[in-house]
């Protein structure tokens, strides 16, 4: 798993020819490479032991906003279609768990739900602050799911969804309720409402791009006024999304399509995304901010920040920082 992900950061590809290349030992990169097709094909590598492993390097451990998301590409004809969740921490969701998902479009409430499942089998309920999600993921038997378990969500909702006003006694559209809004006003709507019959309440905001009107409404199990605030975190997931493929690892460039292998996969590039990210934040917090520039954005992301780092500090042995890169990834 070192020498794996150790390489990893170097080439910055879960291609094998290229980690092969990288790997800090004296063997050929031919034995590296069927090295690395042995371990990803034989290897038990569960993914408790990964989801362990980043919950123990999480800065803090309770109050955590869960962030569920999905990702997909096409390899070939094969769909690649991953269902993701994370805690969101900063400008970034650290992944946590996923599950692989056989197929093309969107979850099914049954995937979602084992999901979550999971989290609170391992990590217990009493550590989640709420849960945020976009408007792929709503549905009554999920609603109901969160709600019987005593789960907090802010979950988008599209503008036409239906909801029934009880004092109204009548179903009526979701943007009717914040139309009279002026763009960029936004408004709790405190009064209890159904949503596929389960009881919820509403947020929602006015909003004009492209000169169109939009809105951005959400569904909440409790506390309406904090909803657009939690929603807002859902974005670090896209964070995160980058990070393992376009601006960080390139995992969009594999050629496993075994679901079995991949998942062992992603498991060594979410390993990989928190040590970079972790080196990253304590550089830029501790040794050397990173630029903000005239428009308010950083110069570069803290997880390259830290990946610019460390990959030159696994290529050169030039740790000018003197840092101790890998109590990054210690539990203790």
């Amino acid at each position: 798993m070192y020498l794996f992900v150790g390489s990893l950061c170097k080439v910055r590809s879960v291609n094998f020819s290229k980690l092969s290349a990288g790997f800090d030992n004296n063997v050929a990169a031919s034995s590296n490479y069927r090295r690395i097709q042995r371990f990803i094909a034989e290897v038990e590598l569960p993914m408790k032991w990964i989801s362990q492993l980043i919950f123990s390097l999480l800065p803090q451990k309770d109050s955590l906003v869960l962030v569920l998301d999905r990702t997909n590409w096409k390899l070939g004809e094969k769909n690649i279609n991953i269902l993701m969740l994370g805690v969101s921490y900063k400008n970034v969701a650290f992944p946590l768990m996923f599950r692989m998902l056989d197929k093309r479009g969107n979850s099914h409430t049954s995937e979602r739900i084992a999901l979550v499942q999971d989290f609170i089998d391992w990590f217990g309920k009493d550590c989640i602050d709420s849960l945020v999600a976009d408007r792929e993921f709503v549905g009554k038997n999920w609603l109901a799911f969160l709600n019987e378990n005593n789960i907090r969500y802010h979950i988008r909702i599209r503008n036409n969804f239906k909801v029934f006003c009880p004092k109204r006694q009548k179903e009526i559209k979701a943007w009717h309720l914040f139309n009279s809004l002026k763009a960029g006003q936004m408004k709790d709507y405190h009064k209890i409402m159904k949503i596929q019959g389960q009881y919820c309440y509403l947020s929602g905001m006015k909003t004009l791009k492209s000169n169109k009107l939009d809105f951005c409404i959400i569904v909440s199990f409790n506390k309406p006024e904090e909803s657009l605030e939690k929603y807002r975190q859902r974005w670090q997931i896209e964070t995160l999304f980058r990070g393992l493929k376009s601006s960080g690892f390139n995992l969009g460039n594999t050629h496993v399509t075994h679901l079995d292998r991949l998942e062992k996969l992603i498991l060594l590039v979410m390993v990989a995304f928190v040590w970079c990210y972790k080196i990253g934040d304590f550089i830029d917090s501790e040794i050397k901010p990173i630029k903000i520039k005239k428009h308010g954005n950083r110069a570069i992301s803290i997880f390259k920040y830290g990946l610019d780092y460390l990959s030159r500090v696994l290529i050169s042995k030039c740790n000018y920082l003197n840092i101790n890169y890998l109590k990054f990834l210690s539990c203790t």
